[in-house]
């Protein structure tokens, strides 16, 4: 049987969500039956090192988005592509017009991950962004939630929409944590008695990561504790004022961004998310592989979908640093049986997410547009 080709299309290869997605899904691909191959602007990206050696990597000769399509069209027509597969608004744009100049057979698959929208501009934004889905095989959502967002603003239709949750590899994410060690600078914010906390995202408003450090202070009044902060972004030095503001900037531990996250999330007490909106929430995923009890805002869809209401992790109210407090304190102050319980649900919840049962569901969608 003839290979089905596809081509993934992403910005770069970078720290965030949607690359480690695509790493994911192309390093599990079933290479029976797919070739993959990998396009991304002229950029280098943190994740780039993991990606399989067999996946054929083009760098378009360009660093902005808009200038993209031209050379897109050039590698699907080439490669002579079956599948163009992106994620993202604007690049799925991009991913579209390319297709559609390439003046070939291939098909788009666009991935909606986000809860956008909101706004009288934002939806007309969105609702032409559905237009253009329109003219793609399939659009895949990767909650419920999100679906739903995607048939009220940009008004496509349910049943060309297909609810994919992200692949989480959870067999890379326990090797991570069995090999990896904590660089020797920071192991001594895990060796004392302190409880440490600890959260991983892009310091950006959305993250909100301003209410944890206000939660973390009153939890710091109760408990002898710690809170660690993994990723980077436009908030780091506001973030820091504002522990430094709070007398915290000893018990704060601003990381960055770490390769391996898995062996300080396995180290830590709690995890917490305090996003105020998620389409899925692809962290809270690999906390629950790590073993590691969750508190997380009820922020919407993600968070609620990947907990479960509430079953697989403690959700708090968004934007709330009382509410926040009380329950990362509540969770801390368990005894060892219901801690062990919530890990184990936890690990349980985890592998219903695995890259190996989710990306079966992106080569059904894959060999399925093929075929039609």
């Amino acid at each position: 049987m003839k290979k089905v080709k596809v081509i993934f299309f992403i910005y770069q290869m970078g720290a965030g969500g949607a690359a480690r997605t695509m790493l994911n899904i192309l390093n599990n691909m079933d290479r029976t039956k797919f070739m993959p191959v990998l396009v991304t602007l002229n950029y280098n990206g943190s994740y780039e090192s993991y990606i399989e050696e067999d996946i054929k990597f083009i760098k378009l000769n360009t660093k902005r988005l808009r200038s993209a399509v031209l050379p897109l069209a050039k590698v699907i027509r080439r490669e002579k592509a079956d599948i163009v597969f992106s994620t993202i608004p604007n690049y799925n744009t991009i991913a579209i017009l390319a297709r559609i100049i390439s003046f070939t057979r291939a098909k788009n698959i666009v991935r909606e991950a986000a809860f956008l929208g909101g706004s009288f501009r934002a939806d007309m934004k969105l609702r032409a962004m559905g237009m253009l889905y329109k003219l793609t095989g399939k659009v895949i959502a990767l909650s419920n939630g999100v679906k739903e967002n995607i048939v009220t603003r940009y008004k496509v239709k349910p049943e060309k929409i297909r609810v994919i949750y992200n692949p989480v590899d959870v067999d890379s994410i326990t090797a991570h944590m069995e090999t990896g060690e904590i660089a020797r600078e920071n192991k001594y914010i895990f060796q004392d008695n302190a409880k440490v906390i600890i959260t991983a995202g892009r310091l950006v408003k959305d993250k909100d990561h301003e209410t944890l450090i206000s939660a973390f202070a009153k939890v710091n009044q109760k408990m002898n504790a710690r809170l660690v902060i993994l990723g980077e972004g436009e908030l780091e030095g506001k973030l820091k004022q504002q522990a430094a503001k709070l007398h915290l900037q000893d018990n704060i531990h601003f990381l960055g961004f770490q390769q391996n996250p898995y062996v300080y999330f396995k180290h830590a007490d709690l995890f917490v998310l305090s996003s105020l909106r998620e389409g899925f929430g692809h962290v809270l995923t690999e906390a629950l592989a790590t073993g590691t009890p969750i508190v997380s805002t009820n922020c919407r869809p993600g968070a609620m979908e990947v907990l479960d209401g509430g079953k697989y992790g403690i959700l708090c109210k968004t934007g709330d640093a009382d509410d926040m407090a009380e329950k990362i304190t509540k969770t801390l102050k368990l005894d060892d049986e219901k801690t062990e319980e919530i890990i184990d649900n936890g690990i349980r919840r985890a592998n219903e997410f695995h890259a190996r049962k989710i990306v079966k569901e992106y080569e059904e969608t894959f060999l399925n547009e093929h075929r039609n």
